[in-house]
């Protein structure tokens, strides 16, 4: 049983406060507001999704359907935003759903679930190096051999990476400043995409808006979806199971907005900023995407669709040059945003695991200059430039969606847990008709999670593996619930239920 060992919320609090035993790590500063928060989620959230995977999916997947796909991602993610809005705001801790995991369902999942948080931010970060690198050599004609897709080391996604790192350790402060100019370019140009591209989006584009489904090529064996090998479905694509493949794949573009749970122990008034981060983020996001995908659909038949840059070369299709390369410009501000702030987010997670002994301190430990736990930082910035480097966008963009909905399962799981175990707790945003909206959040992400294909879930295991290896060896010796570093306090023991 010492596996499924709780942290109470109030030894969370006493961390997230600087009076817990975890003080030699130190305690991240309280720097950030409202308006900082919904600059970190926007700057997070819209970006490849917009950019990048609208081409690829509509293309090869759900045609002009891809408009549907981003609307039923958009309802799923707002109803797992509902309960990270709920738990953000009544345990304002760095590490989110990997902390709410650790008071409801033990040390076992809740490391489980940092672990897959890693995956998720660190491939997330990765996936948008290599669209930025694509959008910067379609905007200054680099060469394909080092920009884009056809490159075998993906230099442009190295060189981003590599100077996000450098803002990422200075500050919070100083990342929250840079994201939010990035935010407000990025805004601006996807309304200007919304209202340019309606003149020019034709029915005949948009006809027929769902595709008759049809065979997929290179789709079988482990190419096919869970959904599709458990049933004895023939893999397709188009129609309706298209639509819902793509649906799994674009939920990666709404990833990102529980970055603003992780930074919610750096809130000042986490009970009033965290919720309007978290739904806020998603609205706009969601408003954003199901427009610019449908006029980028509608302005190009979507066989015709670009898969690297398929905003700005739908433009130059209609003969928009000049607005081919505004929309380029954006892309390039708003995928550095989401670079920048993944890289932000995942440094607090190991942050967090550290101060609970589940990994070595030293490297989880903050700065006192900066205020940042820069190791982390480096350490998670060297993953990111190596999978930036070699490894093709569709293979990441699927192994962050499984990630994501996992991590939103577990979140979604945990309100109703804690509403039962704790209902004296203070929830200054509750989810409206709980148990209800949080199981059809954690059953409406694993239906998206059986129609990603065999490979991802294998790829996935085989992670979720690693890390149980690497829990075994050193996370459960080292825990400081299981008492490694020294016998608790009278006080702290009380925060403690083994």
């Amino acid at each position: 049983m010492q596996l499924f060992r709780t942290k109470t919320i109030e030894a969370i609090q006493s961390d997230a406060e600087g009076g817990g035993e975890s003080g030699d790590a130190g305690h991240l500063r309280k720097r950030l507001s409202a308006r900082h928060l919904v600059g970190f989620g926007v700057g997070v959230v819209i970006g490849t999704g917009i950019f990048t995977l609208t081409g690829v999916q509509a293309k090869n997947t759900a045609g002009p359907a891809v408009v549907i796909a981003f609307a039923i991602a958009g309802v799923v993610a707002l109803l797992a935003a509902l309960c990270y809005a709920e738990l953000a705001s009544s345990v304002p801790t760095a590490g989110s759903a990997y902390s709410y995991a650790y008071a409801t369902t033990g040390e076992l999942l809740a490391w489980i679930i940092g672990w897959d948080l890693f995956l998720e931010f660190a491939l997330g970060a990765a996936v948008v190096a290599r669209g930025w690198s694509g959008y910067i050599g379609n905007l200054l004609d680099l060469p394909t051999s080092v920009f884009g897709e056809d490159s075998t080391v993906n230099l442009g996604a190295v060189f981003i990476v590599v100077v996000l790192t450098v803002i990422a350790v200075l500050g919070i402060k100083e990342s929250a400043r840079f994201t939010g100019v990035l935010v407000i370019i990025k805004v601006a140009i996807c309304v200007f995409v919304i209202v340019a591209g309606a003149w020019y989006v034709r029915g005949a584009n948009l006809t027929p808006f769902i595709p008759p489904s049809r065979p997929s090529e290179g789709a079988s064996g482990l190419k096919q979806t869970l959904v599709q090998a458990v049933a004895g479905i023939d893999p397709a694509a188009f129609g309706i199971g298209g639509v819902l493949t793509a649906a799994a794949v674009v939920f990666f573009s709404y990833t990102g907005f529980e970055a603003v749970a992780n930074l919610s122990e750096e809130t000042r008034k986490p009970s009033r900023d965290l919720p309007l981060g978290l739904l806020g983020t998603l609205g706009l996001a969601t408003v954003l995407y199901i427009g610019v995908s449908l006029v980028v659909v509608g302005m190009v038949h979507y066989s015709d669709i670009d898969e690297g840059a398929p905003i700005a070369d739908a433009f130059d299709q209609v003969g928009l040059g000049w607005a081919s390369s505004l929309v380029s410009i954006a892309a390039v501000a708003g995928l550095t945003s989401v670079i920048l702030v993944d890289l932000v987010t995942v440094s607090r997670i190991g942050f967090a695991m550290g101060r609970d002994g589940l990994l070595p301190q030293s490297i989880a430990k903050v700065n006192p200059r900066t205020g940042t736990p820069v190791r982390m930082t480096l350490l998670y910035a060297a993953v990111v430039l190596v999978l930036a480097a070699f490894i093709p966008l569709s293979t990441l963009a699927d192994l962050v969606s499984i990630g994501t909905l996992f991590a939103f399962v577990l979140v979604s799981a945990a309100v109703p847990v804690l509403r039962r175990t704790r209902p004296d707790m203070p929830r200054p945003f509750r989810v409206p008709f709980s148990p209800v909206v949080p199981v059809l959040s954690a059953v409406a992400c694993l239906y998206l999670m059986v129609n990603l294909t065999l490979e991802t879930w294998w790829r996935f295991l085989a992670w979720l593996v690693l890390g149980l290896l690497v829990y075994a060896c050193y996370g459960y010796r080292h825990s400081r619930l299981g008492g490694a570093r020294r016998d608790p306090s009278p006080e702290q023991a009380a925060g403690v239920v083994g």
